[in-house]
């Protein structure tokens, strides 16, 4: 005899068994993204305590103190108001006189050379700052902590190994004793690095920073915002509310989304041949790299304000139209103020994207050595991805935590403006 709830029980059996496959299947694709977003957090964190790790020792930089007596004899002033004699005395002779006073065992002509290779080329430059601020220094005895070199530097912190053979390091034994010397005195001592911060690029690493670099990139950063930002929203706001659907506006959407797609050294390529070789502009200057970076922004500033535009609803603008409002009313009082967050929001990114980048400036020239503050935007100016470029080619084993500490800032700066756009966006978007 059969059994008439017999189909009913195979029926619910199937769906039961499709139910446990999809759910299986539901929670394995779960866990393929959980681990694909794990293994994502795992190589940003090992990228990150990579470029910590090799780059946080350049925010300290060694300093030894040495007794300096500025000898009169150093200056021949016959006033001490004479700046230009305070200017060019002899202050490498002052240090290393200081020098063979402290250590008085030097003698001969290649002790005294690896004497002097302790102190960086930069308390030179200490001193004269010093006696230029106060002439009366001069004749007095002062005790000053001065920058020691490079070599001296990687010792201390660790980066040059003092056990192996003298043949296979930069210090030579008798150099190790004077700094063990220095050490046991306590005139050897690691201190905040507010060169790093200060001072432009050098071909010292102990006196390279970052601060002319970080100018160039604000003038640049500034040109480039000033441009796109109002450039790009007017084309956004023309071709998504003015402009007729028609075969040419649609021929520049499409130029406007390939543009965006477009390799940055292209833009380097047409900002040598027409800013600089045609119009002639100088080279290096930031006017010239605000030009430049705004070419590649302008796509993305265009596109992120159109999606902003088409996010607003169609009721805003009936609402103002239908009360009397034109067209330029309903636009510029209506649907802009509630676009606004996400044009500002990709603005930012499309800035930040600017910051990072290297290739079209590398065209443009700004690749040169500059050791100047840059003060105008027609200035011979480098920017932070370029400095790090240039570090990282540099053959000093100094300048590889160098570069490692620049890149810290420039990604301290992207973080920045990131979480600013996320904020601007969540302070001013609306939600209907």
């Amino acid at each position: 005899m059969n059994n008439p709830n017999l189909p009913r029980q195979r029926t619910i059996e199937r769906i039961n068994a499709g139910l446990a496959r999809r759910h299986a299947s539901e929670k394995f694709f779960r866990q393929i993204g959980l681990f694909s977003l794990l293994i994502g957090v795992a190589c940003v964190a090992i990228l990150f305590s990579s470029i910590i790790s090799k780059g946080y020792t350049a925010f300290q930089q060694t300093f030894l103190q040495i007794e300096v007596h500025f000898d009169e004899k150093y200056f021949s002033l016959t006033g001490k108001n004479d700046t230009d004699t305070l200017s060019s005395a002899d202050y490498g002779g002052i240090v290393k006189q200081s020098l063979r006073t402290l250590f008085p065992d030097a003698v001969g002509r290649q002790e005294k050379r690896l004497l002097y290779e302790l102190v960086s080329t930069g308390a030179t430059y200490q001193l004269r700052d010093m006696v230029m601020q106060d002439p009366a220094l001069i004749g007095r005895t002062l005790l000053i902590w001065v920058p020691a070199s490079d070599d001296v530097d990687m010792m201390i912190k660790g980066h040059m190994q003092r056990d192996v053979p003298e043949s296979e390091r930069r210090l030579r034994d008798r150099q190790i004793s004077w700094l063990d010397q220095l050490s046991g005195q306590e005139r050897l001592s690691l201190k905040f690095n507010s060169a790093f911060f200060t001072n432009g690029d050098s071909r010292e690493p102990e006196l390279a920073g970052i601060w002319g670099a970080l100018m160039g990139s604000i003038l640049t950063l500034m040109i480039t915002l000033l441009l796109s930002f109002p450039i790009g929203v007017a084309t956004a706001v023309y071709l998504e509310e003015f402009a007729p659907k028609n075969k040419w506006t649609d021929l520049i959407e499409v130029n406007i989304n390939n543009l965006a797609a477009v390799p940055s050294i292209v833009y380097g390529l047409l900002g040598l041949a027409v800013f600089i070789n045609f119009i002639g502009f100088p080279r290096s200057a930031p006017v010239v790299g605000g030009l430049v970076l705004t070419l590649m922004t302008l796509p993305t500033i265009i596109i992120a304000s159109r999606a902003a535009l088409k996010s607003v609803p169609p009721s805003i603008r009936e609402a103002a139209l239908g009360i009397g409002a034109s067209k330029m009313q309903t636009v510029f009082f209506h649907v802009l103020p509630l676009a606004f967050p996400g044009m500002l929001t990709g603005t930012i990114i499309g800035m930040a994207q600017a910051l990072g980048e290297t290739a079209p400036l590398l065209m443009i020239g700004m690749v040169a050595f500059i050791v100047d503050i840059p003060s105008g935007i027609f200035d011979p100016a480098t920017v932070l991805p370029v400095q790090i470029f240039l570090w990282a080619d540099s053959p000093e084993r100094a300048f590889v935590e160098r570069t490692s500490a620049a890149i810290m800032v420039l990604l301290g700066f992207l973080i920045i403006m990131n979480a600013a756009a996320v904020l601007l966006r969540k302070k001013f978007e609306r939600r209907w």
